[in-house]
This record gives C-alpha cells, sequence and structure tokens, in this order.
C-alpha cells in the first residue's frame, strides 16, 4: 500500500509539473506572437504618425484643457480590420508599442488598448496583457521614467512616471480616478494575474509637429 501510494504522489507530482511546463511555453509563445504582431502593426502605423508630422496640415499644437477640445473624439488610423490611436513608448524599457482604440479581450491579444479616456483630457488608461513584449516590464519601471504616447495625426504627448501601485482587480474607480492628478495611467496583471500593476504618468510637455 505505501509503494502504491508513493508511486501515486509521483504522478501526480509529474503531470503537475509537466503542466507548469506545457504553460510556460505556451505563455512563451503567446508572447513571441502578440509581439511579431504588434512589430509589424508599429512599422506601418510609424510611417503613418512620421507622414502626419511631416505634412503639418493636421491640427496644430492645442492644449486639452480647453473647453472645445473636451469633446473631441481622438484621430485613430484603421489597420487589418482594427482602429489605432497611437504609438506608446518608454525609451527606457525599450518598449515601442501601437495602442487599440477599444479594448477586448481579443485586441489585448495583439495589442495594448485604451481602457477609458482621452490624451485631450488627461485621463488617459491603457491597458496591457502582461505579455514580456508587451506590458510585464512596466511593473518594474522607475519613478521619473519618462513616456511618450505619439497620436496618429503626428503630435507627441509627453509624461514621467510619478507613481506605481497595486491594485485589486475589482477596484475599477481608483483605475480610472478622474480627481487625481494622472493624466496617463498605464496597466497589466501582476505575476500570477490575482492583482492589477498600475503605473500613473504626469503630462509635462507637448510636442508640436
Amino acid at each position: 500500500m505505501r509503494s502504491r501510494g508513493g508511486t501515486g504522489r509521483i504522478i501526480i507530482g509529474t503531470l503537475l509539473i509537466c503542466a507548469a511546463v506545457f504553460l510556460i511555453v505556451y505563455n512563451i509563445r503567446e508572447s513571441n506572437r502578440a509581439g511579431e504582431e504588434s512589430s509589424q502593426i508599429l512599422s506601418t502605423l510609424g510611417e503613418v504618425i512620421a507622414e502626419n508630422a511631416e505634412d503639418g496640415t493636421n491640427l496644430p499644437f492645442r492644449d486639452p484643457l480647453i473647453p472645445e477640445e473636451v469633446e473631441r473624439e481622438m484621430p485613430t488610423e484603421e489597420i487589418d480590420g482594427y482602429r489605432y490611436i497611437g504609438v506608446l513608448e518608454i525609451p527606457g524599457l525599450d518598449i515601442s508599442l501601437p495602442v487599440m482604440e477599444e479594448w477586448d479581450l481579443t485586441r489585448l491579444r495583439i495589442s495594448p488598448c485604451r481602457f477609458t479616456g482621452s490624451y485631450y483630457t488627461d485621463d488617459l488608461v491603457i491597458c496591457g496583457h502582461n505579455y514580456a513584449t508587451h506590458f510585464s516590464p512596466i511593473k518594474w519601471i522607475d519613478i521619473g521614467e519618462k513616456v511618450i504616447f505619439r497620436a496618429v495625426d503626428g503630435i507627441e504627448y509627453r509624461y514621467i512616471v510619478t507613481n506605481r501601485e497595486v491594485l485589486q482587480p475589482k477596484e475599477v474607480e481608483a483605475m480610472i480616478d478622474s480627481e487625481a492628478e494622472w493624466d496617463l495611467t498605464l496597466f497589466t496583471c501582476t505575476t500570477g494575474g490575482q492583482t492589477r500593476c498600475a503605473v500613473r504618468c504626469e503630462r509635462t510637455e507637448e510636442k508640436e509637429k
């Protein structure tokens, strides 16, 4: 009986190890796939943004706090059936990723997405999967790190990281707290997926095309 019990524990242990290895391999493959898709989109979107910035026929420098800008829709560019609002860059983490206009689980497998808000009203919230090629690195971002958002129309919005916090999945109000002085929030799942890491940023300047 003891021998059978020991054999059973060995079998269960082996199965658990195999399951863990499978999960690790799956996550790595998903991360690589997402990274490749984002890179392809980034190439196309980057060309559009560069052309718009060079052309100079779009909207000039603007202050998102003036009343007439509050209801303005952010410009978008459609690529492969999805609409994008721009490119998020974090030079210190070597991150450069396209950002979709809307979010759902399918879209998040391709690129980070706008969760809510706008860069016009200084309350933009962007979510991303915990892929190594997407938002996983933001969990270790330093306070003071520079963040750049390049809008589709060619205008750059520049930010600096001022806070990093861990929130529970149900703390949606805390994630999008409009009373706080956060002009940009980036968030992703922590390792294990039990909580959310929120990176808070303050806008420092806007660069005219």
